[in-house]
């Protein structure tokens, strides 16, 4: 079996790993020895149920609700066995990747989990090929074999040392034939998983009920019985709810005016603030077709002339830092090329990669963004790049917003000049930062070919299971999306995560991908 050398990775145990709890107040009114549901509150709701379809934040729900081969076990942050009983590579050349199942699976239905429901599982991900769906997550991935009911082999077409990753991550999620079409995405509300809780109900957009699975066979050590989801529109919503208790901890989308009232101990008693590092990025991207964005020097203009310390610190409150590359700080190969190419902003170079295009006029721009996924400083955000540009004197900006679930499918038909897109790694690896975005088939919708990073510092990459090998291939890549500037990195996020005092197992709750391990949280009994 190959694997990760694991002491080159040991920093990327800080991931996850370091927290910071503040605002010791007064005890919560609830009482401690409550049995009911603890109750999470977030902004980012799922926009599917069926894991063939999403590559985006409804991964948070399936985690709880699914399985997959591999996951992330007791914190750590390489993928260890979950349905599977063992996994590895066969092979000196990670070309065979082996998994044998657990005994005795089954889904939460009772219906047998086997090596045939894997195969299936991941073979109707390539099948149906949603547009901006999981399926790009295979790209090495040949063919599924199954020997006999506990026995599945991955035969990929090209080395792959990040293939675990890949099967650790909810896209990947373990299915039941029996009500999952082989063709097309299941739309009915329900699910059918053998994940650690069942969804008891499920209102879109409001609520998601779930209880603990008794057919549950997997690593997760359950610290309560039932978890309830609730989907908000906005920050300061969420954070009225815990103050209120109605919630008991919030995940996903607390505004950075909160986070700093909660971290200046201005908020009502009786909440914790905890705080991890994260390796969440918001970026912007072009569309190739559109007449103005599809011209490089308007693109490399506006790297010019963006300010992300402005952003970070006037908008978000310095609850974020400035990214110049689309590899965060704190994983391997991390560079900052936009700064070494760029600089601090200039209307001045700026101007002059326009005029040395012919271009004199000021360039008419239209920026999306979503309304519903990203926190409630996603419209400021925009608003403040909408001023940079224009004060520049050199872009005239048009600024429209949709709701997540039609915004998806704006950027995946190519509607959008420019739009913005936050990424919340598949696992923690350079690769996942570079090869989700680049290809025919990606996770923006947006093809955008480049064959020296997918045909060549890829693959080599991919061959290395030893990941402090690979700086050197991912050094080079990025300095190639530097070039075309069709992807602009803004900033790199925290994860923030507020909770009624009585609530514990908030700091061992995110898994390396920053998505939130619903089990571990409960109410303290005792003090």
């Amino acid at each position: 079996m190959r694997v990760f050398n694991r002491n080159r990775l040991r920093r990327l145990a800080a991931i996850t790993s370091l927290s910071l709890v503040a605002g010791c107040g007064a005890l919560s009114s609830q009482s401690s020895d409550d049995k009911g549901p603890i109750v999470v509150g977030t902004t980012s709701a799922p926009s599917t149920l069926d894991p063939a379809a999403s590559w985006d934040s409804s991964w948070e729900l399936f985690r709880n609700v699914y399985q997959t081969l591999l996951n992330y076990p007791d914190g750590a942050v390489l993928p260890g066995p979950d349905a599977a009983e063992s996994c590895g590579f066969t092979d000196r050349t990670n070309l065979l990747y082996r998994c044998v199942l657990r005994k005795g699976l089954t889904f939460s239905n009772g219906d047998k989990l086997d090596a045939r429901s894997v195969k299936y599982s991941i073979d109707r991900i390539k099948r149906i090929n949603v547009s901006g769906g999981p399926a790009g997550l295979l790209g090495s991935l040949q063919r599924v074999e199954v020997r006999g009911d506990r026995e599945v082999v991955f035969h990929l077409n090209e080395p792959d040392a990040t293939f675990p990753f890949v099967l650790a991550t909810p896209a990947m999620s373990i299915v039941d034939p029996a009500d999952y079409p082989a063709t097309r995405v299941r739309e009915d509300g329900g699910i059918s998983g053998s994940g650690p809780y069942t969804l008891r109900s499920y209102e879109e957009g409001k609520e998601a009920r779930l209880t603990r699975n008794g057919r549950y066979e997997g690593y997760a050590d359950r610290k309560n019985d039932a978890v309830t989801i609730r989907y908000f529109q906005d920050s300061a919503g969420m954070v009225d709810a815990l103050k209120n208790h109605k919630i008991d901890i919030t995940y996903r989308g607390l505004a950075s005016s909160d986070i700093v009232a909660l971290q200046r101990h201005e908020s009502s008693g009786g909440i914790q603030l905890v705080e991890n590092p994260g390796i969440e990025i918001s970026y912007l991207v072009f569309n190739p077709k559109d007449p103005w964005a599809g011209k490089l020097a308007v693109r490399k203009a506006v790297a010019q002339v963006v300010d992300r310390a402005a952003i970070a610190h006037n908008v978000y409150k310095d609850t974020v830092e400035p990214l110049y590359s689309m590899v965060p700080a704190g994983l391997t190969g991390h560079t900052t090329p936009f700064f070494d190419d760029y600089g601090d902003p200039s209307t001045a170079k700026a101007r002059k990669i326009l005029t040395a295009a012919g271009i004199t006029q000021r360039v008419p721009l239209t920026l999306w963004y979503t309304t519903d996924r990203y926190g409630s400083e996603t419209g400021p955000e925009f608003q403040a790049l909408k001023q940079q540009l224009e004060n520049s004197g050199l872009f005239q900006v048009t600024l429209k917003s949709r709701p997540w679930k039609t915004y998806v499918d704006g950027y995946q038909k190519g509607e959008y000049p420019v739009f913005g897109r936050g990424w919340f790694p598949d696992f923690p690896d350079p690769d996942n930062y570079i090869a989700p975005f680049v290809g025919e088939q990606n996770a923006l919708g947006t093809p955008y070919p480049s064959p020296e990073i997918s045909k060549v510092l890829l693959p080599q990459s991919r061959r290395e299971s030893d990941r402090a090998n690979v700086v050197k291939e991912f050094q080079q890549a990025q300095q190639i999306l530097v070039n075309d500037a069709r992807l602009l990195p803004l900033w790199q996020g925290k994860q923030f995560l507020a909770a009624s005092e009585d609530i514990s197992g908030g700091e061992r709750a995110l898994d390396p991908s920053t998505i939130m391990m619903m089990w571990e949280l409960y109410r303290k009994t005792s003090w």
